[in-house]
């Protein structure tokens, strides 16, 4: 299948050179586009389908973090933390004319989500919130503290994804290989070496283990920014992130909040499954 999307790229107040997915969507769409904002280790390759399939009725944009995929790594790890991510971000939408989005948010993506909302109120249309909220469990804290910026390599793509199998197996119990592998290809790359490692800065955990970093403080006082605002949260079943009781307080905070739970799926669902895909499609009809 023919992909849909431009390799394009934007240039950081320090000066990275960052880049993103452009999906332009339908001729003449001029409405909000949707912005896709990936998790911590993660790049522009996590949306890959949910982007192929959204650019059929909007424009889509899909920024990959500093340190990340084809963008820059960063010369000094202290920048690598979420309040630079969404400044880098907004000189995006500043550089694009883009005033009004639709914002899709994966784990940190939807950190980042909330932060902006906090910051310009009012400009989201609608969001997606993917596994993550303003109150984080310590458990799934300290368990991607694990593995985050543990680096290796691997000669082959099955190795790569009996590797992630054996990491992440908890949280994709019904996973087969070639699912394993499906998600290899989305999060690690052939480097010059010949061999198969992750396709980020391993940098990015010197900031995660800092007090404030892995999640802002107050992110409550964000979240009302959100507040009637249309909103679809995912949560995976047996998510170790995001826990029932957050998921409460989260819609009646939020009157506009519909909830979506993925059966036997840990942190953090990949928005392809059914039940993600169809509460995405309903919440951008009204938009």
């Amino acid at each position: 299948m023919a992909s849909h999307y431009e390799d394009r790229f934007w240039t950081s107040e320090d000066g990275l050179n960052l880049h993103y997915r452009d999906y332009a969507g339908p001729d003449g769409y001029h409405g909000p586009p949707v912005l896709c904002m990936h998790g911590l280790t993660r790049n522009a390759r996590d949306f890959a389908d949910l982007a192929e399939h959204l650019c059929e009725t909007r424009r889509v944009i899909v920024p990959e973090m500093r340190g990340r995929g084809m963008s820059d790594y960063a010369p000094s790890w202290e920048t690598y933390n979420p309040m630079q991510y969404v400044g880098d971000v907004e000189r995006l939408l500043a550089e694009q004319g883009i005033e009004q989005f639709i914002s899709v948010g994966t784990s940190m993506g939807g950190l980042m989500t909330m932060l902006m909302a906090a910051a310009k109120p009012g400009r989201i249309a609608a969001l997606v919130m993917n596994d993550i909220g303003p109150e984080i469990d310590p458990s799934g804290i300290e368990r991607i503290g694990t593995y985050v910026g543990q680096g290796g390599s691997y000669p082959t793509w099955i190795h790569a994804a009996r590797s992630l199998g054996d990491v992440h197996g908890n949280s994709f119990p019904d996973y087969t290989l070639d699912k394993w592998l499906e998600m290899a290809k989305r999060t690690l790359v052939v480097s010059q070496n010949g061999r198969i490692s992750y396709d980020y800065d391993m940098a990015i955990a010197e900031p995660f283990k800092q007090a404030g970093n892995a999640a802002p403080p107050n992110l409550w006082l964000a979240y009302e920014a959100l507040k009637n605002v249309p909103m679809v949260l995912v949560r995976g079943k047996l998510s170790d992130l995001l826990t029932p009781e957050t998921v409460a307080q989260m819609g009646a905070r939020n009157p506009a909040m519909t909830t979506v739970t993925v059966p036997r799926v840990g942190h953090a669902p990949t928005l392809d499954e059914p039940e993600a895909r169809a509460a995405i499609d309903a919440l951008l009809a009204g938009v």
